[in-house]
């Protein structure tokens, strides 16, 4: 079951304001102005906008790097959606994936040491760039002593940390997890590395029609930020201390392209494996399905590759399906990605209305001969099934694919 809710992202700082920004069709991207920037090739990104200062303790942004204090934030907005359940520490635990973790932190860590000497590192500086520092401090503040695991697969990072929880409760081994992921790398080095691989868009004089999921004229993602953060409960749990459900996690896809590191397999075979193996798991039938957030980042060869792998694994219904790709609005967060858009998902499939993909305006030829059904606009879907269900994709460089599958409760 989830339980609770938590996000700050380039649309908003909670879960209420990014899903509306969503369904109004806001774009979080907007030119960088800080000097840095104006050397580089891509001069554009969908920050968070929210001011951590005012949302978390001076010591802890010290102590912390900007992808743990994103991580924190969120966490605790779940927390408190949950209502703060009450669980014996043995019975919680925290699975939050980050794509690169510290970022920020090793760079600057670095700058120092080659400028000032090692006596001027932080000694805090080892726990800020660990990929497993967002796990660790949510796990500390919360006390979850029945496991604390970090996920670390690129773009799939924070999808695959939610599988692991749902895998934890219905193993026995917690009754409670606090799942999701963060990311925070809008920084020099992380633009001019995805930019020299020709992955980031190029459009710096319209940076809120950049980002174009399924559209003839995309050119690449945009670099986001932000955090996303689930709590995932036991049924029965949940119904002893009488929980809201947001939603069911009903089910979790794997699979590895094995095809290139960097590049999706064209024939979308393994995403398309990673979607049935969710219904599998969720004992569901692709006729439930009645909307879909894809991983869709806007790049040429990803789009077309992923379409075609709804087409494969749902087959004819496929064209029923609304089909959203809100990176179109936020960016694409690497290894948050997979959080926020299983928020953007549970609160859809809540709600009836898929979001929009936003600078839709000329769809890819090979988007329509796949017949999966993308709108520009709003749109409400029947949840005549029982129980409907709705998908999450969430894909990686290195060929990692993980489809989350949610169920009305």
């Amino acid at each position: 079951m989830v339980t609770g809710l938590g996000a700050i992202t380039p649309l908003g700082d909670d879960v209420a304001s990014t899903w509306a920004a969503l369904l109004a069709g806001q774009s979080g991207v907007r030119k960088l102005t800080e000097s840095w920037a104006d050397e580089l090739p891509v001069r554009i990104a969908a920050p968070a906008t929210a001011d951590l200062a005012s949302m978390i303790s001076s010591r802890q942004l010290r102590r912390m790097d900007r992808c743990e204090q994103l991580a924190l934030i969120a966490a605790r907005q779940a927390w408190q959606d949950a209502g703060a359940p009450q669980v014996r520490a043995d019975r919680l635990a925290v699975s939050v994936g980050s794509g690169v973790g510290g970022l920020g932190t090793t760079l600057e860590a670095y700058d120092t040491l080659k400028e000032q000497g090692w006596q001027r590192l932080s000694p805090f500086t080892v726990p800020m760039f660990m990929p497993n520092g967002p796990a660790a401090w949510i796990g500390i503040e919360l006390g979850a002593r029945a496991g604390v695991h970090a996920a670390v697969s690129a773009c799939a990072s924070s999808a695959e940390a939610i599988g692991y929880g749902m895998h934890m409760i219905r193993s026995g081994r917690a009754d409670v997890v606090v799942a999701g992921g963060a990311e925070a790398t809008i920084l020099p080095f992380a633009i001019a590395s995805f930019a020299v691989m020709r992955a980031l868009s190029v459009r710096n004089d319209d940076p809120e029609r950049a980002s174009r999921p399924f559209d003839k004229a995309r050119d690449g993602f945009v670099l986001g930020e932000g955090a996303g953060m689930i709590v995932l409960e036991s049924a029965g749990h949940a119904a002893r201390r009488g929980a809201v459900v947001h939603a069911v996690a009903a089910g979790v896809g794997y699979s590895a392209d094995a095809y290139h590191v960097a590049q999706t397999a064209p024939d979308g075979a393994g995403s398309a494996q990673a979607i049935q193996r969710a219904l599998a798991d969720a004992g569901a039938q692709p006729e439930q399905v009645v909307h879909i957030n894809a991983h869709a980042t806007s790049t040429p060869a990803g789009d077309v590759a992923e379409a075609m792998a709804i087409q494969r694994a749902i087959g004819a219904p496929a064209s029923r399906i609304t089909v959203s790709a809100t990176k179109s609005m936020t960016g694409h967060l690497l290894g948050g990605a997979g959080a926020v858009e299983s928020i953007a998902t549970i609160c859809a499939l809540r709600q009836s209305v898929a979001p929009p993909t936003i600078n839709l305006e000329d769809p890819d030829d090979e988007i329509i001969s796949a017949g999966i059904h993308v709108s520009a606009k709003p749109c409400e879907f029947r949840t005549a099934s029982n129980p409907a269900v709705a998908l999450n994709n969430s894909f990686g460089f290195g060929g990692h694919n993980v489809t989350l599958a949610f169920m009305t409760p």
